[in-house]
């Protein structure tokens, strides 16, 4: 029995070019395109006219229901990836964590099981934080059988999840034979502990000092080791949540030589600066918490211009969200104060906001940023991240003329903070729909627990060329 939708009267926007067109949709994949399409008899249909119609967007780094610093996440995977939907991100790409010592494949296990709710598409990173034969045997399962090609590695967080030089090595050969990029959080976690240290003994317990123990050097050098390390084993590397001019400009520079660097922005770190640490409120400031933390508005001129330039290529959320019960538990110590800020609702509306209505991005190198680029880069292009025939009927329908008010009484995620509290964005999705079903229309979410779908992607090799297609935003190329 075939299912069938049709987008009528917009204009299609892919990340090389925009057009006017219907969208057909049959059974989950994009059918045709064109001008006044027949649909067949009892086809759903959906009004675009004055609007634009883009790829559903793909965050490819969220935290649905992480256990974390003694708490676990408040957005689930239903919950989370619903959120996301209202937020016209049809796709996440989540994170399996195992504990230092635990089977990489027994913690994936763990990660399948709480998706299984997904209201959205879902993948998944796999951190490496131990290393022994076992590791890399499983990683080599995790590729073949399972379509994990990224692997993530935390310079940060000392005794708990950090992973040491040695590990890293390791790790980053073993993903060059297997076909999988390694993804990196850059911060020293030894000088970030050396800093923790140094506050506490001081005397400064509070939110305030969470950027004082962060500081961009701290980023920067991380940044440029991993970056030589990935140069040194010959294997592309995935740089997330870039927040600071130091580890851009390391990204910038060996890109500038040749190598496969690929950054990622969080639209947190593009709108929000460090003065929301010095607020009074506990809430408030302990809500802005998180890794690495929001830097001064020269940094955040610094990651526009790095966005624009192509040597970030992606935007993503962190999403991560804790309520103000679990971020109090570091009253009296900001080092204990769970780490995480949300966004995969708000994302796609902060970009189009801060980046389209203003001229920094056009609507073309918008798609390229919330969904063609991470298609790309994680090897699911032109599955995902592209309107065209064949394939994934993932679509946002945007309101370039709509207008809201962010607020956290009016979001879908369980938390009870926003960090864009008070944002007045101009472009908002109306309409989303995920493998041809409508699952939010004009306020109305419609999405059902488990309907998401496990995205399997693909290992490199022997692609491993393909994926530095990616170069300025205005020349991306189709697959």
């Amino acid at each position: 029995m075939n299912q069938a939708l049709i987008v009528r009267g917009g204009t299609v926007v892919n990340a090389d070019r925009e057009f006017r067109a219907d969208v057909l949709c049959v059974d989950g994949r994009i059918q045709a395109l064109g001008e006044t399409l027949e649909a067949p008899a009892g086809a759903q249909e959906v009004d675009a006219l004055g609007c634009y119609v883009m790829p559903g967007g793909i965050d490819p780094h969220t935290h649905m229901q992480m256990p974390f610093m003694g708490a676990v996440t408040v957005d689930d995977f239903y919950s989370g990836t619903a959120a996301g939907l209202a937020g016209g991100t049809t796709t996440i790409i989540d994170f399996v964590i195992p504990n230092p010592g635990q089977s990489l494949l027994d913690a994936y296990g763990d990660w399948r099981g709480w998706a299984s709710k997904a209201a959205g598409d879902y993948s998944f990173h796999v951190a490496v934080t131990w290393w022994d034969q076992s590791v890399s045997d499983e990683m080599g399962v995790l590729v073949r059988e399972h379509g994990v090609n990224s692997f993530k590695h935390f310079m940060a967080y000392k005794n708990a999840i950090m992973a040491d030089d040695e590990t890293m090595v390791r790790s980053f050969r073993r993903a060059l034979e297997l076909g999988a990029i390694p993804t990196v959080h850059a911060e020293n976690g030894e000088l970030v502990y050396m800093l923790q240290q140094q506050l506490l003994a001081a005397g400064n317990t509070g939110p305030a000092a969470h950027p004082l123990s962060r500081p961009p050097v701290v980023e920067g050098e991380a940044a440029n080791r991993a970056i030589a390390i990935a140069e040194a084993t010959g294997v592309p590397i995935y740089i997330v949540h870039v927040s600071c001019a130091e580890s851009l400009e390391a990204i910038a520079r060996a890109r500038g030589r040749g190598q496969r660097v690929f950054g990622e922005v969080l639209a947190g770190h593009l709108v929000i600066d460090d003065s929301v640490y010095q607020n009074e409120s506990f809430e408030y400031s302990a809500g802005h918490v998180m890794s690495p933390p929001f830097r001064s508005r020269q940094h955040q001129q610094a990651l526009w211009q790095g966005l624009r330039a192509g040597h970030l290529h992606t935007t993503a959320t962190d999403h991560c969200t804790f309520c103000a019960a679990q971020k109090a538990n570091g009253k009296s110590d900001f080092t204990k104060i769970p780490n995480g800020c949300g966004g995969v609702e708000e994302r796609m509306t902060v970009l189009w906001n801060d980046g389209v209505n203003t001229g920094r991005l056009t609507r073309s190198e918008f798609v390229q940023v919330t969904s063609a680029n991470a298609a790309q880069i994680f090897n699911i292009y032109p599955r995902k991240g592209l309107i065209a025939a064949g394939s994934d009927a993932d679509l946002v329908v945007w309101d370039p003329a709509a207008t809201k008010t962010i607020s956290r009484t009016a979001q879908f995620s369980k938390g009870d903070f926003n960090i864009f509290e008070g944002m007045q964005a101009r472009g908002l999705p109306v309409h989303t729909v995920r493998a041809g079903a409508l699952v939010y229309s004009k306020g109305e979410l419609r999405a059902e627990p488990g309907s998401g779908n496990y995205i399997k992607r693909p290992a490199f090799a022997p692609r491993l060329q393909a994926i530095n297609r990616i170069a300025q935003p205005a020349q991306a190329q189709s697959a």
